[in-house]
């Protein structure tokens, strides 16, 4: 089961989706009022949605057809770094200008009991999809990292999954590791969506293939793919520590790290097209440009 928000004229929607593509509008407008609205009722969101099923007509249009906005205004979307091994030897190269034999803090963190976890973006910051995402104007080596997303509600519940880009500056983060925020933040620096997959509908979030592709002047320059079985950590303990000793927001985003990062050589250049695709979540479409 899918949610996604749409724009109808000029109010926002959202609809459950199911897998045969039948749209249901919902009586929320945003993912966070849902969260907050079936928790006083003391049901899922699957339960709550079966029952929209029940009781409601389709609509008489395809997904295609609609135009979609964010699933989630997320208030804040947290990243892991370093959960998967091609992360972590990614890191070593920028780290130690290519000596891939050295051993990094990155080693250290890949397998300490505490995973790395930062503030990647805001609900001012985050795209959605067919936004565009910045290049930042004082990094020539710009790559996205293609993520799962772990959609939460305010007890840590993982409610969903979504596709996430986690655009990120591999110069500035190799010439020192205190830059990582300069590295990780700014402006249109994050994009999620397009959809929501409920959680209690994914039957094991260890088996989803990541597919990333891009494309310049209509030619493919990268076609990569991983899957999350190759992930160090499990979903519930990066989450755990995020919860520790913290506020987490109905429809705070974590993004669980990547396994997909383009060849060395790679930068990011404006006009580039970004896909990314993740088994039953859809496909994440940006489009690269130069930060104002």
């Amino acid at each position: 089961m899918r949610i996604i928000r749409y724009r109808n004229g000029e109010e926002p929607c959202m609809a459950a989706v199911t897998d045969e593509g039948k749209i249901y509008t919902m009586i929320d407008s945003d993912f966070i009022p849902f969260l907050e609205r079936i928790e006083k009722a003391g049901t899922t969101p699957l339960e709550d949605v079966n029952k929209l099923i029940r009781s409601t007509e389709p609509l008489d249009r395809e997904l295609k057809s609609l135009d979609l906005l964010m699933p989630v205004d997320a208030p804040e979307v947290w990243a892991a770094g370093v959960t998967y091994a091609r992360s972590k030897e990614a890191r070593n190269y920028e780290a130690t200008d290519g000596k891939m034999n050295a051993i990094t803090f990155y080693d250290k963190v890949y397998d300490a009991e505490r995973p790395e976890l930062f503030l990647k973006s805001t609900a001012a910051r985050t795209v959605g999809h067919l936004d565009e995402v910045c290049l930042r104007s004082d990094s020539s080596w710009q790559v996205p990292e293609p993520e799962l997303g772990l959609v939460l509600n305010k007890r840590g519940d993982i409610v969903g999954y979504i596709i996430g880009n986690d655009m990120s500056c591999r110069d500035i983060e190799g010439e020192n590791p205190l830059y990582l925020p300069q590295a990780k933040v700014w402006k249109q620096s994050c994009s999620i969506g397009p959809i929501i997959r409920l959680a209690e509908t994914v039957q094991d979030p260890y088996q989803l293939q990541i597919n990333l592709r891009i494309y310049r002047d209509g030619t493919k320059v990268v076609d990569e793919s991983a899957s999350t079985g190759q992930l160090k950590r499990k979903l519930e303990e990066l989450v755990s520590f995020l919860h520790r000793d913290n506020i987490v927001f109905d429809g705070t985003v974590l993004l669980t790290g990547t396994c997909i990062v383009p060849p060395n050589q790679f930068t990011l250049a404006p006009g580039d097209l970004i896909e990314i695709e993740i088994t039953s979540l859809g496909t994440l479409v940006n489009t690269a440009v130069l930060a104002n």
